[in-house]
């Protein structure tokens, strides 16, 4: 797989998710696209994972696949009705960030956060122990996008 470039984004304003009641990976999602039938300009098929990295890869310039991606602690999607009791947000902030123009697999997922954390600490970023996995649809296809905060 051809890394595609570690970019240093800056997040100006939140992005809120309610959560879903989501099995992570196999892709995704287990079977199959969740919000299979609705239109893909749809925001109910933008989805957000946040997971809690071992502290102890966090550093390392050759984490374990096996610790990536880590600790699921957050799993949602945008929009959803004022009944959802938990909510999660992309917070706004500095991020080391990559994405990729299509969905990703587990392997593949596994393989681009490792590859963003060494791409990260080669540019003497201080990475958060965070990876934010969101998967959207832009322009009709999907998108996966890593977010890693870090401080410069």
């Amino acid at each position: 797989m051809n890394a595609p470039e570690l970019i240093h984004l800056t997040l100006r304003s939140p992005i809120e998710y309610v959560e879903a009641r989501l099995v992570p990976f196999a892709g995704f999602f287990p079977d199959g696209d969740p919000a299979a039938g609705t239109p893909a300009t749809d925001e109910a098929r933008e989805f957000l994972f946040r997971f809690e990295l071992d502290r102890e890869q966090v550093a390392r310039i050759d984490p374990e696949p096996a610790a990536f991606p880590g600790k699921l602690v957050f799993a949602g999607r945008r929009g959803g009705g004022r009944e959802v009791a938990r909510r999660g947000t992309l917070p706004e902030g500095q991020y080391a960030f990559v994405q990729e123009r299509r969905e990703l697999g587990r392997e593949e997922c596994v393989a681009m956060a490792i590859e963003q954390q060494k791409d990260g600490l080669w540019e003497r970023l201080r990475l958060g122990n965070l990876l934010y996995i969101r998967y959207l649809f832009e322009d009709g296809s999907p998108v996966t996008q890593f977010f890693r905060p870090c401080d410069s």
